[in-house]
């Protein structure tokens, strides 16, 4: 797996005041409430959890943590019990002589207990190490409330002390978690599986899709903290499905039309913080996925006047995507506008880029009857054309599968035809049979992301033991594991895998991988 930084610094991008003042109107309101650590923990090796590290209980009782006073070296970890997003505050006292010198502390903030086993100093990987939650603090006088500004993402929090002085002891009292989303459980759609598995896999995924849910859905709580126009359309479907916070996604929406190059194209995640930003970077299907995240907001809420105000964004990025195919419907790859799909860049991606097109150009295709485009046909004809070139030369009659590149089948490739439906519901079957026999288990696939693709084409051909199957081995997995929400990346082959080198900077409550409840709301239909 691997990522490359664009930089595109002489870009110039247009800013419609109009929209971005719309994007401001649906900021939604954040809600806090306040959490208590459950219990004090120690960290043991334990083969159950990810890393190989889990919590254990401790002697020490947190309804008397100011009885436990703490010199140097000394460490002490507070378990919240559940994942938690937001900003902490304990407060501080000391026993024995008079202070004489600074207290100097460490505080750890984790996700997972395998966190607090990394070392900072040994980090060493190629995203920046700002991101790692640690904080070393001096405190000249005790007592006093330390009042964190940052907000963290953890249900751990480990507090060490660096340094006080052999005449004293630093206390801990009164440690809270202000959390904060503007997801509103008052509102949220209740679900109830017969399968206990399935169940617990729903619940994550709502704690996942919550957590992420902030003044725009963020991609990660705990790192980026921005908006990414992939994970956008994932949890959209997943909030229709259970708190339906239609501001927020209109929102969305309106930053990334509102902020679009000089000839238009959607940047592939935006900053909101201090201020407006695209970013310089840009996906080829990220771009592409404002249409389907508009075609799937008009599917859930009907809205002709947002569609009618935000199709010329929607066709600028139809328009600059088509060009990138030539006179038989063949898709052209550009460098430049990489076709993302998944991090992983082991497999060719041209076949399920092509299917992508067709995916959202469908989607375009009725939002242009909507408005009673005059142009709707131009687009119907190039869906034949490209429909009509993956159909006659990128499908392996003999295989029953799509090739891609120098005669390579992959998962991709078939997925995503498989959900663009270009072939017949007879044809996705057989493809989709013989996906799973031919090309499972999957290999090289690390992501949440992609995951949901591969079991949402299996419920699409009409695989419904597959799918959960899948859904259970992955998705399952993590939970068994520990978690609490679901996390950035994940092989199951290899759980200790971190893009980055560490699990110090990984990401494990994350926008993309919360889609399990859509995907069990959608295709399974128990209530």
């Amino acid at each position: 797996m691997s990522f490359s930084f664009q930089i595109n610094n002489e870009l110039k991008f247009r800013y419609d005041e109009v929209l971005l003042a719309k994007a401001e109107a649906n900021r939604p309101q954040l809600a806090t409430e306040e959490h208590k650590p459950v219990r004090i923990v120690e960290i043991e090796e334990n083969d159950t959890w990810l890393g190989g590290y889990g919590p254990a209980g401790s002697d020490k009782k947190i309804e008397n943590l100011s009885d436990y006073p703490m010199k140097r070296d000394d460490t002490l970890i507070l378990d919240f019990g559940t994942h938690m997003v937001g900003k902490f505050r304990i407060r501080l006292g000391h026993k024995g002589s008079p202070m004489d010198a600074p207290l100097f502390l460490r505080l750890k903030f984790a996700e997972m207990p395998c966190e607090l086993k990394a070392e900072s100093s040994d980090y060493d990987g190629w995203l920046s190490s700002s991101w790692i939650q640690e904080e070393f603090i001096h405190v000249d006088e005790l007592p006093a409330d330390l009042v964190l500004s940052r907000r963290y993402s953890f249900r751990y929090v480990e507090l060490k002390v660096i340094d006080t002085s052999p005449k004293w002891q630093v206390t801990f009292s009164e440690p809270v978690a202000e959390t904060v989303s503007s997801a509103d459980y008052s509102t949220l759609k209740p679900m109830k599986l017969d399968d206990p598995e399935l169940q617990k896999i729903y619940d994550v995924g709502v704690k996942t899709l919550a957590d992420c849910m902030q003044d725009v859905f963020e991609d990660g709580p705990k790192r980026d903290r921005r908006l990414w126009l992939g994970d956008l359309r994932l949890q959209a479907l997943t909030n229709y499905a259970t708190f339906d916070r239609t501001d927020l996604v209109k929102r969305c929406l309106y930053l990334f039309a509102g902020m679009t190059t000089e000839e238009g194209k959607i940047s592939a995640n935006v900053f909101v913080k201090p201020e407006n930003v695209p970013d310089d970077t840009f996906l080829f299907e990220y771009s592409l996925f404002f249409i389907s995240t508009l075609y799937d907001y008009n599917k859930a809420h009907p809205d002709h006047e947002l569609v009618k105000e935000l199709y010329p964004v929607c066709k600028e990025q139809m328009d600059i995507t088509l060009k990138m195919f030539d006179e038989n419907g063949r898709l052209i790859p550009d460098e430049n506008y990489p076709i993302f799909v998944d991090w992983s860049n082991e497999f060719n991606k041209e076949t399920a880029g092509q299917a992508e097109v067709i995916y959202v150009l469908k989607q375009f295709i009725a939002l242009a009857r909507e408005i009673g485009d005059a142009d709707v046909q131009k687009y119907e004809d190039m869906l034949d054309l490209i429909s009509g070139y993956a159909k006659e030369h990128l499908f392996n009659q003999e295989k029953g599968l799509f090739v891609t590149g120098e005669n390579e089948y992959n998962i991709a490739s078939q997925v995503w035809m498989v959900l663009s439906h270009v072939m017949s519901d007879e044809m996705n079957r057989k493809i989709m049979e013989n996906t799973v026999k031919d090309l499972f288990p999957v290999r090289n696939i690390a992501t949440p992301y992609m995951y949901h693709h591969i079991v949402e084409a299996l419920f699409e051909a009409g695989l419904r033991d597959e799918a959960v199957c899948l859904m259970k081995d992955y998705w399952g997995k993590m939970i068994f594991l520990g978690a609490d929400t679901y996390w950035e990346a994940f092989d199951p082959e290899k759980p200790d895998y971190s893009p980055y080198g560490s699990p110090i900077v990984n990401s494990y409550c994350h926008a993309w991988s919360c889609t399990p409840v859509y995907l069990i709301r959608k295709y399974l239909c128990v209530e």
